[in-house]
């Protein structure tokens, strides 16, 4: 059975969804995607498929697997491509030949189930002795402890300690990162050797990513003729502000409504709160019209 937006459990990201969620997977898809140029690949736990298809356009091959039968057939006949397939099966036993793979990804599955052993084994049983894996775990504490949240899909969530304790038991060669999906600023240090131009920017959808580089529009310097403070990267997470501005269209959308109700409108409604929210809007609609850029 097809997944549709009436039928979606929330749990399983779909190409009909456009959130927070999203530009986290398609992030995780851009990195995969520098490592899969030429490579065979495995992305266990595929799900609707999007990111092995998105993979297949420079790897030498792409195997997605999911567990779920009527999604591997759903995925099969959406995306067709010479060098992708779908197959049935777990991240605790993937039916894939040993030694087999050069790259393998997976993304948000490893607290779906309680088997890490045994799916660490898997991998490490598949891939070729040079082999890749491309992993993504959320932290239960900030995932779960501080919210106060509990997916009723997670069987076992793992901490951060435990994630990294886990891959290196299996793993000589370990590098960690940590992601935090955010809408706003980064400012990012040329104090060393990496320039604006070697920066990575990631832009697209599902149908494909591509890296446009930072391109920053802004300069911003520290100068003295003293010694000067080190300030390193940051980001400013602009969430706030977006909410303030979706509502503000919103309202502005509202008293457009009001206005062209307002050419034949009588006194009553004049008088009507969507009337005089309008009202108060267009006092504010220069602010308005920065936004847009008009």
């Amino acid at each position: 059975m097809n997944t549709t937006p009436e039928n979606w459990t929330g749990e399983r990201l779909e190409t009909f969804i456009l959130s927070e969620n999203t530009n986290e997977h398609l992030h995780r898809y851009a990195m995969a995607l520098e490592l899969a140029a030429g490579k065979n690949v495995l992305d266990i736990a595929c799900g609707e498929g999007y990111g092995s298809h998105l993979m297949a356009d420079t790897a030498g091959a792409v195997t997605g697997v999911d567990i779920d039968e009527s999604t591997v057939k759903s995925a099969s006949e959406k995306y067709r491509h010479d060098k992708l397939k779908f197959l049935v099966g777990s991240a605790a036993k993937i039916p894939c030949a040993d030694h087999s793979f050069d790259l393998v990804v997976s993304f948000e599955t490893i607290e779906h189930h309680d088997q890490h052993e045994e799916m660490m084994s898997e991998i490490k049983r598949v891939l070729k002795p040079d082999g890749i894996l491309l992993i993504s775990s959320p932290d239960k504490k900030y995932y779960s402890d501080e919210p106060g949240y509990k997916n009723p899909y997670h069987v076992k969530e793992l901490y951060k300690h435990e994630f990294e304790a886990l891959l290196k038991k299996h793993f000589p060669s370990t590098h960690f990162y940590a992601q935090k999906s955010i809408t706003g600023s980064v400012i990012f240090s040329l104090n060393d050797t990496t320039g604006a131009e070697d920066m990575k920017q990631y832009s697209g959808d599902y149908s494909a990513i591509t890296n446009t580089g930072m391109q920053a529009v802004y300069g911003v310097a520290l100068a003295s003729a003293k010694s000067l403070p080190v300030l390193g990267s940051s980001l400013f997470n602009g969430q706030e502000v977006l909410t303030r501005q979706i509502k503000e269209m919103k309202d502005y959308a509202v008293y457009i409504a009001a206005l062209e109700a307002a050419k034949n409108a009588t006194e009553d409604v004049r008088r009507s709160r969507e009337y005089l929210l309008g009202a108060a809007i267009q006092r504010r609609l220069s602010a308005i019209k920065k936004f847009f850029h008009v």
